[in-house]
């Protein structure tokens, strides 16, 4: 048999084998292995950040339109203290690396970095309401999740599967019917004083969003939550103060205090504060794209108590928006996500990035390697005494 015709035999033969384990599969299909209790629970905290990023819409909305505040670098500046002044303390107690002395010694300009972004992140999505509709920044804010596979695959070596870009398509499709729900009901509501600038900042806090998500769960997975939200405390109350000074400062003294806006500034802050220590943890269990697919029925629980509070009008097409999100999100976890780490490239980027945190998997197959030649010249040599011996006996 020539080689051409063995390469043609060996690639039918494959394909028989492909064709089979997906029958298999199918066969062989029980659906408690799709809704696991791991799933479940993944989805019940996924559901639980967006009731989080709804509560703080809602009291933003509230100090918009009832008490005419907007100051969006003084209530993140509120979550940043918070954090800082939570697990700053922790930090500073540690001993060793994890001491917050360490760290900043070691990777302070990289938090600094992480803290920008996730400021103005958090500033981009808030200024584009003054300059584009709802509507464009329900749809543009999907942007993130792309831009989320893309660094995870690039940074992470998360290795994803055909059905995770089905779930994905799916999580669209039920934005898709949002969107198409706030337009019957006549919600496209927003300013359009300049939709190009406005979709733009939606676009950049996407990504900004995305950089920090990635960030997050690098750090909590190898390093630790406390770290992070030390870190990003610290940096984002530095960051969030000198910016509000700047850009905030006529707004915040117009402020009219009372003890309204007092609770509204402590929900959002509380809201907001929870937020980042909850989701520390579900990126930790899942993944930062699994995080944000089950962020997209925020706006729904939005809508949900907007027509309690504010008024909206209902359409039918919330609920199927609800359901097709919550489908393509169980669909995407339903499949692991596996991680190669075995690119060389990956492995020494990691340990440039995080010095005394890593260990390089090749010096320990190297170690490995040693052992056994070692090993194996230590048999033989024995072998050659015994073998000796015998002949010396004859």
């Amino acid at each position: 048999m020539n080689p051409k015709q063995s390469e043609d035999v060996s690639r039918d033969t494959s394909y028989t084998n492909q064709s089979g384990g997906l029958m298999e599969r199918i066969r062989t299909f029980n659906t408690k292995d799709v809704f696991t209790w791991q799933v479940a629970k993944t989805l019940a905290m996924g559901q639980g950040l967006a009731a989080l990023v709804c509560g703080t819409a809602i009291s933003s909305q509230y100090l918009a339109t009832s008490f005419h505040v907007n100051t969006p670098m003084l209530q993140s500046f509120f979550n940043y203290a918070l954090l800082f002044v939570t697990y700053g303390p922790i930090l500073l107690c540690r001993t060793g690396d994890g001491n917050i002395l360490q760290i900043l010694k070691r990777r302070w300009w990289k938090y600094l970095l992480l803290g920008l972004v996730d400021v103005e992140a958090n500033y981009s999505v808030v200024k584009a309401y003054q300059y584009t509709t709802i509507t464009s920044i329900q749809l543009l804010d999907c942007f993130v999740v792309p831009v989320l596979m893309l660094l995870s695959w690039w940074i992470l070596k998360t290795r994803y599967r055909l059905v995770h870009f089905v779930a994905v398509c799916i999580c669209l499709l039920g934005v898709g019917a949002m969107v198409g729900a706030d337009l019957l009901a006549g919600r496209d509501q927003g300013s359009t004083s300049n939709i190009l600038l406005g979709d733009g900042l939606v676009l950049l806090s996407a990504s900004l969003y995305a950089v920090s998500n990635v960030c997050q769960e690098y750090t909590v997975k190898n390093l630790s939550k406390v770290e992070f939200l030390g870190m990003v405390g610290l940096f984002g109350t530095i960051i969030s103060t000198i910016q509000m000074v700047v850009l905030e400062r006529n707004e915040v003294a117009a402020i009219q205090w009372s003890w309204q806006v007092g609770l509204l500034f402590s929900a959002f802050a509380l809201c907001l504060y929870t937020l980042y220590n909850c989701m520390s943890i579900v990126v930790k269990l899942s993944s930062a794209t699994s995080v944000n697919l089950s962020l997209l029925t925020a706006d729904l629980f939005s809508l949900f108590c907007g027509i309690f509070l504010f008024q909206y009008n209902f359409s039918g097409l919330y609920l199927v928006s609800l359901v097709v999100i919550i489908i393509g999100f169980i669909t995407f976890n339903a499949v692991p996500t596996p991680t190669d780490n075995t690119d060389s490239t990956f492995t020494s980027s990691s340990s440039i990035c995080e010095e005394g945190y890593y260990v390089n998997p090749l010096a320990i197959q190297d170690d490995i390697n040693k052992q056994e030649v070692t090993a194996r010249i230590a048999t033989e040599e024995e072998e050659d005494v015994v073998s000796v011996g015998r002949s010396t006996k004859m």
